[in-house]
C-alpha cells in the first residue's frame, strides 16, 4: 500500500510562487510514474503535470507549461511541483498521485483513472 502526503501548499499573490510537495511511503517511489492534478470548486479534477517513473519524460497541461516544473527524487521518495507565476486561475486544491498500471519508465500518464494512489490534497489560493 503507497501513502501520499502533500505538503506545501498556502495563499499567494498572483505573480507569486509555491513549492507544493509529495511525499511518498510504504513502496519506493521509483515504481511509480507521478502526476499533480487540481480540482476547483465547482470543477473537475484535471491533469496538471506528470513525470514518468525514470524522471526522463514530463508532460505539462498547456495552461502551465513554462510556467510549472515537476521533478522528482526517488531516493528521497518524493515529488515536488515548483510553480512560478501564479494566476488566480491556478487556485485549487492539489492532489498528488501514483500510476503503477504501466511498466515503461518513460511513459507519462494523463488521465485520473491511469493512477493507482491519490494524496489527501493541498490547498493553493492566489490572490489577484
Amino acid at each position: 500500500q503507497v501513502e501520499l502526503v502533500e505538503s506545501g501548499g498556502g495563499l499567494v499573490q498572483a505573480g507569486g510562487s509555491l513549492r507544493v510537495s509529495c511525499a511518498c511511503s510504504g513502496r519506493t517511489l521509483g515504481r511509480y510514474a507521478m502526476g499533480w492534478f487540481r480540482q476547483a470548486p465547482t470543477k473537475e479534477r484535471e491533469f496538471v503535470a506528470a513525470i514518468s517513473r525514470s524522471g526522463g519524460s514530463v508532460s505539462y497541461t498547456d495552461s502551465v507549461k513554462d510556467r510549472f516544473t515537476i521533478s522528482r527524487d526517488n531516493a528521497e521518495n518524493t515529488v515536488s511541483l515548483q510553480m512560478n507565476n501564479l494566476k488566480p486561475e491556478d487556485a485549487a486544491v492539489y492532489y498528488c498521485a501514483a500510476s503503477s498500471q504501466y511498466f515503461s519508465t518513460t511513459y507519462v500518464p494523463q488521465r485520473t483513472n491511469e493512477y493507482n494512489y491519490w494524496g489527501q490534497g493541498t490547498q493553493v489560493t492566489v490572490s489577484s
